[in-house]
């Protein structure tokens, strides 16, 4: 069933700046583009790079003034599905290189923290049924509350608080995967369903395949029980949200609206 993303968000650059912009619904192999359109304001220089893990692209910006970014696009979704208890934690010494960073502390993921707390609140559980359980707790434990955290709320804060938005659901199911030693990252993504309609967050943990001997693979996990992984697109992927976020700016800007829906078709 195809996913369609209509998307519109505009900024003011009171001088020339730098920004670095990921919305695009990403190309991999899980998710084809049937259809996509992105259309910005006349910039200085505008350039596509790829992005983290090559999933998705940046696309840099330089300009000044008043700045609108629309973008559409359809896509259809082919990710593999598993059920999330039945897989195995890989050892870390059979982890492959692209899984190991995901291992370690981030900015806003300090997982150091939170290694007593897994053992003790989690015994008797590892791998997939230990990412199901943590997955329940904190569905279980927060509450989702638009306007309780800010750019600069960590895994810690939020764990304390108990509420936040789907960033900061993310961002525990992250640093309490890592925890456990078994690799997460950051995603950010589009899915129908989410309430209220933005761009969302989950976290992906790596997890030995089912299908392949010795070889590992990436499920994607919400706490929040908004995004359905078989309906949900990828825009890129991080350590945490500041390696995703859809707007980065290296100057001073003025944020203005921003409209995302998402439909399944």
């Amino acid at each position: 069933m195809p996913i369609s993303i209509d998307t519109k968000f505009s900024f003011k650059l009171p001088r020339m700046t730098d920004i670095l912009l990921q919305f695009e619904a990403a190309a991999i192999p899980e998710q084809e583009l049937l259809s996509t359109d992105t259309d910005l304001t006349d910039a200085e220089h505008c350039a596509w790079v790829p992005a983290q893990d090559d999933i998705g692209e940046r696309i840099w910006i330089r300009a000044e003034g008043q700045f609108d970014v629309s973008y559409r696009a359809e896509v259809d979704l082919k990710r593999q599905l598993a059920d999330l208890s039945s897989l195995r934690r890989l050892a870390p010494h059979d982890m492959p290189g692209e899984a190991v960073q995901y291992l370690f502390d981030s900015r806003y993921c300090a997982a150091d923290r939170f290694q007593t707390f897994v053992d003790e609140e989690f015994p008797g559980t590892d791998g997939g049924e230990r990412i199901a359980a943590i997955r329940d707790w904190i569905a279980d434990k927060f509450t989702y509350s638009p306007g309780a955290s800010g750019p600069q709320t960590t895994a810690l804060d939020t764990f304390i608080e108990r509420r936040g938005i789907c960033r900061d659901y993310a961002h525990v199911m992250v640093a309490l995967a890592r925890a456990s030693t078994i690799p997460a990252r950051y995603v950010a993504c589009y899915a129908p369903g989410v309430e209220p309609p933005d761009f969302h967050a989950v976290a992906e943990i790596f997890l030995n395949d089912p299908e392949t001997e010795g070889g590992g693979t990436w499920q994607l996990v919400d706490a929040t029980g908004m995004a359905d992984p078989a309906q949900t697109v990828k825009i890129g992927v991080g350590r945490d949200a500041a390696d995703v976020s859809f707007l980065t700016s290296f100057g001073t800007n003025e944020f203005g609206d921003k409209h995302v829906s998402v439909t399944a078709t």
